[in-house]
């Protein structure tokens, strides 16, 4: 995730950050561009299809109590691991052999990406390999050849949020009995991933595109690679009128930039709303020619696109430093949480759920209906990041006891809103379709101010928790002026929202919510939003294709939460975290709203 101030790859002018515009709202402007997530370099991985956050990881492994399966020695054990991919086994490698051992600790690792948005299940097995063997190489083993000792089973997230990062798990047979050992596998992060370098940027004497008044300079920086160009990775913002522009502080990550001396072309742009900005001028570069520029004091000249001819203007670097940036596994591993709510549309455009085209259907068949979809892949991935696993569930635009509600809580058997664990959510949506009434209209304002009010009750007990919640819906909204006053509001809180559309609706409210166009929302008193907190994903348009509805809807929540975290300079916990509390306790029942 970039940290560095960028927007709108298409253009807006607020997405490259003009001076007065929504950014120097809530806060020092410096403090609030760091840590965001960097729209130009996400718009090249979606263009491919690639989305959301790719952490590397390392995968150490170690055994203990293996069974021995030798009759004059001990066990020569093995270890292959397989991620699970559509129901097909894929095999990710294989550890080296150690032979005459039942407490095995393997040299070699096993690496993968991370990925935040989907269920990343791992399959542990272990297996004695016989000594006629010693000499193949590991990968030309066939494995219906060796000894069985036991396999384990979990998903990648259950390692990354343990505090020190490894897990510990009993071996199973391969129908599933209990066996004796265990195994513990470690994850480490690349340290790679959290160095980064600030640098401070400004011009001197750039030519003037405009007529009338001064060019409005923003720049833009690409790493070069070979087989695809330059690719985008930052974007600073722009600085109206004036051809001596001092920029806001920038960061790049190592993830990024790559090596220090890999090549980057750095290009100044006059800005135009059209979106055809005009190049002021261009150069090449590297970090560690920009870190020669700062220790020198001199300026780097501009030159047309293709390097031909000499432009007017330079640039010099005021500031350069390397730092450390706490990554989202830094946070999660350290006890930090990620809390789930729900709320769920229960308007009468849904359609009456006892005939098969409601949205709201439960077909006997067990296949899920749109909510039910949504509610368990969201659900299935973040469950792992809250470790009481009792998730807020409400519903709105239903009648219950005789007038319509616009927040109730959807396990309406008791007065508390809270259910346990996804299946709790899935069991309460479906007994409030027998207990409630289908109404109207659509108001998403209640069911924010009431997660905005329980993200702001657990602030007074502590700092670790952040909380997600998702709104599934399929109607146009009554009360949008209310939804963004909400929204713009809950943009100062340890909060963001995910929306998913349902059904054939007209969706372009949905979208005006969601700032990924680079204008951050503005509430009817003219405050603009601290940060864009939505993410909104209309089902018809994404199901069938190479992304997911989980993963479109979840991409963005990474750089949401170091976001927040960052601009408020909240740290990952040094030590292990206290037992988790009940943050809802004093906040009072949704009730009927």
């Amino acid at each position: 995730m970039g940290g560095c101030f960028s927007g709108d790859v298409r253009g807006g002018m607020e997405a490259v950050g003009v001076g007065g515009g929504g950014r120097s709202h809530g806060g020092p402007a410096a403090a609030q561009q760091q840590g965001g997530p960097n729209d130009a370099v996400d718009h090249f991985f979606q263009a491919r299809g690639l989305r959301g956050l790719y952490t590397p990881v390392e995968l150490s492994f170690s055994a203990t109590k293996l069974r021995n399966m030798d009759a004059f020695s001990k066990s020569d054990p093995m270890l292959v691991v397989y991620t699970n991919i559509n129901g097909k086994l894929e095999e990710i490698g294989r550890t080296e052999v150690i032979l005459n051992s039942l407490e095995p600790s393997w040299i070699t690792k096993a690496t993968m990406s991370y990925q935040f948005e989907i269920v990343q299940p791992l399959i542990f097995r272990i297996y004695d390999v016989d000594t006629k063997y010693h000499h193949t190489p590991v990968k030309m083993l066939n494995l219906s050849h060796q000894d069985f000792l036991g396999e384990a089973c979990c998903n990648l997230s259950e390692i990354v949020t343990k505090f020190n990062h490894s897990l510990t798990l009993k071996l199973r047979s391969d129908c599933g009995h209990g066996l004796h050992g265990t195994i513990t596998v470690h994850a480490e992060e690349s340290d790679s991933s959290r160095t980064a370098i600030e640098m401070t940027l400004h011009c001197l004497n750039l030519e003037n595109k405009d007529v009338f008044s001064k060019s409005d300079p923003f720049l833009r920086i690409s790493k070069l690679v070979e087989t695809a160009g330059p690719i985008p990775i930052c974007k600073t913002e722009v600085v109206t009128n004036n051809l001596n522009p001092v920029w806001r502080p920038i960061t790049l990550t190592s993830q990024q930039y790559g090596s220090k001396d890999n090549p980057l072309l750095v290009e100044c742009f006059d800005f135009d709303s059209s979106g055809d900005h005009e190049l002021i001028g261009a150069f090449q570069t590297t970090i560690t020619q920009l870190e020669n520029l700062y220790t020198s004091k001199s300026g780097a000249n501009f030159y047309s696109h293709k390097g031909q001819r000499k432009m007017k203007g330079q640039l010099f670097v005021d500031k350069l430093q390397e730092k450390i940036q706490h990554t989202f596994l830094d946070y999660i591993s350290s006890g930090f949480e990620l809390n789930f709510m729900v709320a769920v549309d229960f308007t009468a455009s849904n359609g009456d759920p006892r005939v098969p085209q409601s949205l709201h259907y439960i077909d006997p068949s067990g296949r899920p209906n749109s909510y039910q979809q949504a509610i368990l892949g969201v659900g299935e991935v973040l469950q792992f990041y809250d470790t009481d696993r009792r998730f807020p569930a409400w519903g709105f635009g239903a009648k219950t006891q005789g007038h319509v509600s616009h927040c109730f809580n959807l396990n309406t058997a008791t007065n508390d809103c809270e259910v346990v664990g996804v299946e709790g959510i899935m069991s309460a949506y479906t007994s409030s379709l027998y207990s409630v009434s289908l109404a109207g209209p659509t108001m998403f304002g209640p069911v924010i101010n009431k997660a905005a009010e329980i993200a702001t009750h657990s602030l007074q007990y502590s700092n670790n928790k952040y909380f997600v919640l998702l709104i599934i819906t399929d109607g146009v909204l009554t009360d949008i002026q209310e939804t963004k006053d909400c929204i713009v509001r809950a943009s100062d809180l340890p909060l963001s929202i995910l929306i998913v559309g349902v059904g054939n609706a007209d969706f372009k409210q949905m979208e005006i919510l969601d700032a990924d166009n680079g204008k951050r929302l503005e509430s009817s008193t003219g405050r603009i939003a601290t940060r864009d907190i939505v993410q909104f994903v209309p089902m018809r348009e994404v199901q069938g294709g190479p992304i997911s509805v989980v993963q479109s809807l979840l991409e963005e929540l990474p750089g949401q939460f170091l976001q927040y975290m960052r601009t408020r300079g909240i740290k990952p916990q040094q030590q292990a975290p206290a037992p988790p509390g009940n943050f809802l306790l004093g906040v009072p029942s949704c009730g009927q709203v």
